[in-house]
């Protein structure tokens, strides 16, 4: 079954092919959740992945599913050659090795599959501020509300029946939190604002959830989204505006979703705030604020004064018998930077990505103390990351002074120096035009991952020193040279082989020897007669 499934792909790909080929590689990742696609044609003086492929996805499902099959696997990462004879080779195993061609090149071996990074919000200190919502004024507010909005519309809007109280303690208990007293109270006048299959959208545009659906979601969305180790090793979450209201995570068990958009994001009320917000204050979270949930409001009570306020300014439209409030436009996600560094650095950017700038790019402007912020003061205070892309500097001394979580430089001139301690750096990606020396890394007390692939290294056995290093991309040549060492650093949960023209059997190679089990490889090889 397998060998008929990969044959069809071999039919396809030698169909399509164009003169003069000389091989063809298809790399995939597969599996109930869709499939990835790399690879192309060889053909002389053309870079391999010039000539693409044609679709074969179907028949990679097909191919997936008898692999499934015969071995139990739910995700395959497989790699197929083939050549102008019709002879090929399918190489095949479990999707702790993933080709990464095509999305920054070579494999990336899962040695830890339950480790995830840990998020800066759950190391922030809590606010000690009593809550601002008040549930009187707030069910007054919602009763004028829906008062005007009657008004406006010539009619009143059906609300379904309140939540009984019996009811709201058992979804607090599943919870594991009491609601905000101003949204329980909410939910004593009605149960949302759906009547039948529709919603009334009373939230400024966004639905209000029954409790059931919140207890739902809030189940959901209670732990922060794992995108992978290909996007998760330099990531970072942003704070949110005000800075200091809002945990820096991508999800947090005391955020509690009741109002949707539809569109995955959400109005949340949030029971454990930073250190300058207040218990039951309301925060948008979701699909578009996985990297920086944005404040909305100090409470539910304070989010319908602002909704009603809107409705006696007359800053509202009417459309197919719904009410579109005219709210201020807000920034979605941080404040950032792409191009060069600017003349002035705005005080709250928290992302810059320098591009394409003539090297070296000098980086003091982004540390220069600001007119009227005292002596050492930085002129980016909130900078989190900061990548120099198609550029390089020669001092990283002015990063020594900017909370920098994430780094991505090239570096021509220059050392390590700068870094020495640096208390916030978690994420490196290094390029150097000279060997370097890894020595001022050992102090970087929360460095997780490094990216060294493009970096000509002194002495990569340091790496065994990184008290907490969790991810780790060399070149081939570098991962045999600290292999050969027995160095590679003991904590590592994930680690890649940045060489993009690696076979797959290569790959397996490279992962045992970090000591992932291979044997379970799927091998197979045919003819398909042309």
């Amino acid at each position: 079954m397998v060998e008929r499934a990969a044959r069809r792909i071999v039919e396809k790909i030698v169909a399509s092919a164009p003169a003069g080929w000389t091989r063809a590689v298809l790399a995939s990742t597969a599996g109930r959740g869709g499939a990835s696609v790399s690879g192309g044609y060889a053909v002389p003086g053309v870079p391999l992945w010039r000539n693409s492929l044609p679709h074969v996805f179907m028949e990679l499902e097909g191919l997936t599913e008898a692999i499934g099959e015969v071995r139990g696997w739910e995700r395959t990462s497989l790699e197929i050659v083939c050549r102008p004879s019709g002879e090929y080779e399918l190489v095949a195993i479990a999707d702790a090795i993933t080709s990464l061609r095509g999305r920054g090149g070579g494999f990336q071996a899962v040695l830890d599959p339950d480790y995830r990074l840990p998020q800066p919000g759950s190391g922030q200190e809590e606010g000690t501020a009593a809550p601002a919502g008040d549930p009187e004024l707030a069910v007054a507010r919602f009763r004028a509300y829906m008062e005007r909005r009657a008004a406006i519309l010539g009619r009143p809007e059906q609300l379904p029946p309140p939540v009984s109280a019996d009811a709201l303690d058992a979804a607090e208990r599943r919870i594991g939190r009491p609601l905000p007293a101003d949204l329980r109270a909410l939910y004593l006048i009605a149960d949302g604002d759906r009547s039948g299959y529709e919603h009334r959208y009373l939230l400024g545009g966004n639905a209000w959830l029954p409790l059931k659906h919140l207890v739902a979601v809030h189940a959901d969305q209670r732990e922060p989204v794992w995108s992978g180790w290909e996007l998760e090793w330099y990531s970072v979450i942003f704070d949110a505006d005000p800075p200091g209201t809002v945990r820096r995570c991508g999800g947090h068990p005391a955020w509690l979703p009741f109002g949707t958009g539809e569109d995955g994001n959400y109005l949340a009320v949030d029971l454990s705030p930073a250190r300058n917000g207040r218990p039951g204050q309301v925060i948008r979270i979701g699909r578009d604020y996985d990297d920086c949930p944005a404040y909305v409001a100090d409470s539910v009570t304070s989010l319908l004064g602002r909704h009603l306020e809107l409705l006696e300014r007359g800053a509202y439209e009417v459309s197919d018998g719904h009410i579109d409030l005219l709210e201020p436009a807000r920034r979605l996600g941080p404040e950032r930077i792409s191009g060069e560094i600017p003349g002035e650095i705005p005080p709250g950017l928290q992302a810059i990505h320098i591009n394409d700038a003539e090297s070296p790019v000098d980086l003091a402007p982004l540390a220069a103390g600001r007119r009227g912020r005292g002596a050492g003061a930085a002129a980016g205070p909130n900078l989190r990351m900061l990548h120099l892309n198609r550029c390089a500097t020669a001092d990283l001394a002015p990063v020594r002074a900017l909370p920098v979580e994430s780094l991505r430089v090239t570096l021509d001139g220059g050392d390590l120096t700068p870094l020495e301690g640096h208390p916030d750096l978690t994420s490196l990606c290094l390029g150097t035009a000279a060997p370097i020396d890894l020595a001022p890394l050992r102090t970087v007390p929360n460095l997780r991952a490094l990216d060294l692939s493009q970096a000509v290294v002194r002495d990569l056995t340091v790496l065994a020193d990184l008290p907490d290093l969790r991810y780790l991309a060399l070149s081939a040549r570098q991962w045999t040279s600290l292999l050969d060492e027995g160095k590679a650093p003991p904590t590592l949960a994930a680690a890649r082989l940045a060489d993009d023209h690696a076979p797959l059997d290569d790959a397996l190679t490279w992962a045992a020897r970090l000591g992932l089990d291979t044997e379970a490889v799927l091998r197979t090889s045919g003819t398909f007669l042309t």
